[in-house]
């Protein structure tokens, strides 16, 4: 995906749910109906498939990673995001 992609999310304030896939062939982030889809070479061990995924989200919206927070679903599929300030 493109950076900046999907910038029209990228709103401070806005908590962005994330379904992962750690461990996948490539990486890839999607829009679904649930939210969004991020797939991510990095294995689920000691936090590396979550700071992939922030990087990459971080990436497709436009922004620095350090404006995304992790809120919910440290060590799940299912993790919710924060966009700060």
């Amino acid at each position: 995906m493109k950076k900046g992609a999907l910038s029209h999310l990228a709103e401070t304030g806005t908590e962005l749910s994330v379904r992962v896939t750690p461990g996948a062939s490539a990486e890839s982030v999607a829009e679904t109906d649930a939210g969004l889809a991020i797939r991510v070479t990095a294995p689920p061990a000691d936090g590396q498939a979550n700071k992939a995924v922030q990087k990459l989200l971080a990436r497709a919206l436009g922004l620095p990673k350090s404006r995304l927070t992790l809120e919910r679903g440290h060590s799940a599929r299912d993790k919710t995001f924060r966009i700060e300030p």
